[in-house]
């Protein structure tokens, strides 16, 4: 009897790379990997249209889907944590004296006002800084994946030809979130940034994550079983890696890479907890801002967002 094989997307990384080479293989299936270089749009064909059996999603797109009635549902492997601090770029020529002068002026956002990364550096405003989120007008730069998504009164469009960057240095935008840095005048507008995720992580334990893993709801209606199995599959892939940085196995450590261990240095623990108990109150924080954010009208059960199986897996 021939293995079922089912499309996956999922960027190639440290802790997956196993899968794509086939050092490590699911029990029960195969994945059929599919690469798309872009990996947002990935995100919004899997959102709009399910092409895929199995793919890598964005988080907040994710919960924003799930409201929305998109048929899949998430295991929870979470592929992609970072920080953020360095994610909001200002000018420092513009007399903005910190993150509270934000307020009354406008944010320029990358892509859409759901997306995980621009949910999170709103969080840090937030929580660190004591911005009031619905004093800022956050400007679009493109739409959200999950089309019927409304986002509150305080988001516009960006009309024009004129980048991000481009509002940013004249002038238009105080500062931008997400987007790539076109001027070398642009700077985080907090300061020593990369050391302020760690801060973060050391003081309240704040290690956001951006990526998890979901299944078609059809395929786990036939096939019950391969939330679990899926789950099995990237635990072992990522622990695999995370035996390699522990015992300095990475030749050319990516930026990525120097994270996780910097993390596993702070913690002393695995940096990528597979698992809805260990990540519960990241989870669960998430949650929180993207009700707060006006992201979600409510505030969903962890046990609501996962495959049945996974519920209780840790790995």
């Amino acid at each position: 009897m021939a293995v079922p094989k089912f499309t996956t997307v999922t960027r190639t990384q440290g802790n997956n790379a196993a899968l794509k080479t086939g050092e490590v293989t699911p029990r029960g299936f195969r994945f059929a990997f599919e690469e798309v270089p872009v990996l947002v749009r990935a995100f919004r064909r899997m959102v709009r249209d399910l092409e895929f059996d199995i793919s890598e999603m964005a988080l907040t797109t994710y919960l924003v889907a799930k409201e929305h009635g998109v048929r899949f549902t998430a295991v929870p492997v979470f592929l992609v944590r970072g920080f953020h601090h360095g994610a909001i770029l200002y000018d420092p020529d513009s007399g903005l004296r910190g993150p509270k002068d934000l307020e009354g002026r406008k944010v320029g956002v990358n892509r859409g006002y759901t997306v995980t990364t621009g949910v999170w550096a709103r969080t840090v405003l937030q929580e660190e800084h004591g911005v009031d989120l619905d004093r800022v007008t956050w400007v679009l730069s493109g739409d959200e994946h999950v089309a019927p998504y409304r986002p509150p009164v305080n988001v516009e469009p960006m009309w024009g030809e004129r980048s991000l960057g481009e509002r940013l240095a004249d002038g238009e935008l105080a500062a931008t979130v997400g987007a790539p840095a076109e001027d070398p005048r642009m700077a985080p507008l907090i300061p020593d940034a990369a050391q302020a995720g760690f801060r973060a992580l050391r003081d309240r334990g704040h290690y956001p994550i951006n990526h998890l893993v979901v299944i078609r709801d059809d395929l786990l209606a036939d096939r019950p079983e391969m939330a679990a199995e899926v789950f099995d599959a990237f635990a072992r892939a990522k622990r695999d890696y995370v035996e390699r940085l522990r015992g300095g196995g990475i030749e050319q450590p990516s930026a990525t890479d120097r994270t996780h261990q910097k993390v596993m240095e702070i913690t002393g623990a695995d940096p990528l907890p597979y698992g809805i108990e260990p990540n519960r109150v990241v989870l669960e924080s998430l949650i929180k801002h993207a009700v707060d954010q006006h992201i979600l009208d409510r505030a969903p059960a962890l046990d609501e967002l996962f495959a049945e199986s996974t519920l209780d897996l840790v790995g």
